[in-house]
């Protein structure tokens, strides 16, 4: 299938965090104290009948610290009943959670992350406040006594047309005047303000975008064009923002002017990066192809509508981790054949390397970009259709020139980002055993840090369009992904 269509399988990822659709609810609250202060990030990541997922970062906005304690109350009788990254205990309503060995330091503006699992009857409201050893969180820090006061002052001193300077991304972007333009799906924006709105300047006829404030859903943009889009209404506080790119649109360039605060309030110093990265390569089923679709036939502009990369495996298991996160996803390309032979001379390895997809030649800086992990997934576009006359393979002969590309881009990456980063190569049918052939090949050359995860397709419904996963498939994927990535040795 098309990496836009597909029977092809997939990576496992992690269950979801900031905002799942119909279930995900956000509340941020925050720390105080002498040389204190905290915020803290509540997410319920999904929710059934009589359980739910909750997600909790913390950060520290005052001294640092070698150790931590996060308390809080259910207001409802909500029952943790499994935890991952914490110590974590409940006595009646009240609930505390402590730091593990590898995630008890925590600098100044350094964050902490862990999630759980719960139980609720009759209603499930997110705690009405927290506490960091002691201190309630309130979002603001308190100096010690002599000292100036505050975190998270306005950001008045930077130059209002230098977007990058007042948010954060981690995706492939690239400034242009005022303005930075991008093309890959998922590409996210992180801003922090004061005051009651927030607008977002948006130059983009090709794609649909989510909003989300304080962690919550507070809008869809369906193919903006040139506008500013306002959220108003908001409390008079501080606040953050989140802007996402929802779907593809190779063919195009998007760009951003950057977020602009109502009158009265003011823009604030960007939030900062995680330290964890983790990129994603693969194709449709990468990008999230269609898969809040109610059914499978998608005709029309259906698939651009339903496409969400902000709901896909990769984007999931991300949050999960707290990490920032790219997704370079193409629908429709392999590693050597595009779907069908479609397209002939050019297959994913053509635009790897770009920020703007539709610019032949256009080189990405990744400048900071990092990753602790890489996860590639491609092979179903290659594999999916017979090789039909003309092309210049035969079925043997696509399987040794695929081997030998991905042996290639393998060697690739790890050039590009060191012998630290861990590489892992996700197969499944038909081609799932030429992936684990070259990870043996790799590691049998005494490259330890790649790896061969095969895709369990076990209870995937594949009601996407066009029998892509849909978003209860990414979860599934995102889980199980989830749980292998917790058996690497990352260095995080």
């Amino acid at each position: 299938m098309p990496a836009h269509s597909s029977h092809t399988r997939m990576l496992v990822a992690v269950s979801a965090t900031t905002l799942l659709v119909g279930t995900a609810s956000a509340v941020t609250v925050a720390a105080h104290a002498a040389a204190a202060g905290c915020s803290v990030t509540y997410t319920i990541s999904s929710q059934w009948p009589g359980g739910f997922g909750a997600n909790i970062e913390v950060r520290n906005l005052g001294d640092p610290l070698t150790g931590w304690t996060l308390s809080w109350s259910f207001g409802a009788g909500q029952q943790v009943t499994q935890a991952w990254n914490t110590t974590l205990a409940q006595s009646g309503s009240a609930v505390t959670a402590r730091n593990v060995a590898w995630n008890g330091s925590l600098p100044t503006n350094g964050s902490a992350g862990f999630g759980f699992n719960g139980s609720w009857n009759g209603s499930n409201p997110a705690p009405a406040s927290f506490a960091l050893n002691g201190t309630t969180c309130t979002g603001g820090v308190t100096p010690p006594s002599g000292s100036a006061s505050p975190s998270g002052s306005p950001s008045s001193s930077q130059p209002p047309g230098d977007v990058l300077s007042r948010v954060h991304t981690a995706g492939r972007v690239e400034a242009s005047g005022n303005t930075v333009q991008y093309s890959w799906p998922g590409i996210y924006f992180e801003g922090r303000f004061r005051g009651t709105g927030v607008g977002i300047v948006l130059n983009d006829p090709n794609a649909d975008y989510d909003i989300q404030v304080d962690g919550a859903p507070a809008g869809t943009v369906v193919l903006p064009g040139r506008t500013t889009r306002w959220v108003n209404g908001l409390s008079d506080a501080e606040h953050t923002v989140r802007l996402v790119k929802r779907n593809e649109s190779p063919w195009g360039i998007s760009e951003f002017g950057g977020f602009v605060a109502a009158a009265g309030g003011a823009i604030l110093a960007k939030p900062a990066a995680r330290t964890r990265q983790i990129e994603f390569i693969g194709d449709s089923l990468t990008a999230g192809y269609g898969n809040t679709s109610s059914g499978r036939d998608c005709p029309g502009d259906r698939v651009a509508r339903t496409t969400n990369t902000d709901l896909s495996y990769g984007a999931l298991t991300a949050r999960r981790l707290f990490a920032d996160y790219q997704i370079n996803a193409i629908s429709g390309r392999g590693m050597v054949r595009n779907y069908n032979g479609g397209d002939p001379g050019t297959d994913y390895r053509t635009f790897y390397d770009r920020a703007l997809l539709s610019v032949a030649g256009d080189v990405w800086n990744p400048g900071p970009w990092r990753p602790q992990l890489v996860v590639v997934y491609l092979g179903t576009n290659d594999f999916s259709t017979a090789v039909n006359p003309g092309e210049p393979w035969t079925a043997d002969s696509l399987v040794a020139a695929y081997r030998t590309a991905y042996a290639a881009f393998l060697q690739k990456l790890r050039t590009r980002y060191g012998a630290d980063t861990t590489i892992v190569a996700v197969g499944s049918n038909p081609f799932g055993s030429y992936v684990q052939q070259v990870v043996q090949e790799r590691t049998g050359a005494g490259d330890s840090r790649v790896r061969y995860w095969p895709l369990d397709e076990t209870g995937l419904d594949r009601l996407g369009c066009d029998w892509h996963f849909s978003t209860r498939d990414d979860q599934l994927i995102a889980d199980r992904l989830g749980t292998f990535i917790g058996t690497l040795p990352l260095s995080w």
